[in-house]
């Protein structure tokens, strides 16, 4: 079979900051390889494209699943495309098991698939924190490198990717449903806690009365909540993405917030201490590789591991030896 040959580095920047979609994904896929020689390359063009980034708004949608996030989506994002360019990140998981990922979205997303301002890009989880692929934060670089002003991530549901995903965008937006039970409250107060605005979704027909308590008691509940650093009052109202009721009043919050957070300089702020945690968190990764792929390490390890097997030795003390 015929392999495709790799493109040229100036031929990757062209693609990019021209619009190409396929030499767009191209690009994605090429930072997404965990080829050394792909990275070498991936490298150089996230060099050459910077001076064409920063210049998105950064959205993180999050909720549980079933919430209704892709069908918010697309209902959001038929208002954005009016006077934007919307390219929307989707993490899907990825199997522990056959390491195999569904990424589905523009399946889910179909309108908004076949909308020319829209590019929608599902990209697997791999073994990252929570289920948020590693390479997220340069996707959103080569999409903003590519003229995308607005560029939405979703998330894969309620858990530890929240916190990555809100390290790396400018409003970070809860979806909820109404009656979710006691059993996810403390798993709520955290994501919440993160929250620019809560939307409790799927508030239509039966469901109306039941959102409109909710947005009440969520209203109330954050009131208790830390103020935000923006100085930013965190709204709490409904919509019915199905309907297409309420994602207008949505999409006006959140370019209050950008212009707030603009005019008081909070989002500068914001996006260097975002790049300053970015830089900690791929030492971090380095060094777990370069750790782990040194021979004299992984026999050390093979071999105190059997130790620990047989009883011989406590796990803190085999710790200790590899250290020390």
């Amino acid at each position: 079979m015929k392999r495709f040959s790799r493109p040229s580095l100036e031929a990757y920047y062209q693609g990019v900051i021209n619009s190409d979609r396929v030499m767009l994904s191209r690009a994605i896929t090429l930072i997404e390889s965990k080829r050394p020689e792909d990275q070498a390359l991936a490298a150089q063009l996230l060099d050459s494209i910077l001076p064409h980034t920063g210049n998105s708004l950064r959205i993180g949608i999050t909720g549980v699943p079933g919430v209704g996030k892709s069908t918010f989506i697309e209902s959001i994002g038929s208002k954005i495309t009016e006077k934007h360019q919307l390219a929307v990140l989707s993490i899907d998981p990825t199997s522990s098991l056959n390491k195999g990922s569904i990424l589905g979205d523009k399946t889910r997303m179909q309108n908004l698939s076949l909308n020319p301002k829209a590019y929608i890009r599902p990209s697997p989880s791999g073994k990252s924190l929570g289920g948020v692929a590693q390479k997220t934060r340069e996707t959103i670089l080569l999409c903003e490198a590519a003229g995308y002003d607005v560029i939405i991530v979703e998330t894969v549901g309620v858990g530890q990717s929240e916190t990555a995903v809100n390290n790396m965008v400018d409003f970070f937006l809860l979806l909820m449903l109404a009656g979710g039970g006691d059993e996810l409250q403390g798993i709520k107060r955290g994501i919440m806690e993160m929250a620019d605005a809560l939307v409790i979704n799927k508030a239509d027909g039966q469901n109306i009365k039941a959102a409109k308590m909710a947005k009440k008691a969520y209203q109330n509940a954050l009131h208790l909540f830390p103020p935000h650093g923006a100085n930013w009052t965190v709204p709490v109202t409904t919509s019915s993405a199905i309907e297409n009721n309420g994602t207008d009043h949505i999409w006006d919050l959140i370019k209050e917030f950008q212009n707030k957070s603009l005019s008081s300089g909070y989002l500068k702020h914001n996006r260097v201490n975002q790049n300053l945690k970015w830089m900690n968190d791929m030492i971090m990764e380095r060094l777990e590789q370069e750790f782990f792929n040194n021979p004299m390490n992984s026999a050390k390890i093979s071999e105190l591991r059997e130790q620990v097997k047989t009883g011989e030795l406590s796990v803190r003390h085999a710790v200790d030896q590899i250290f020390n």
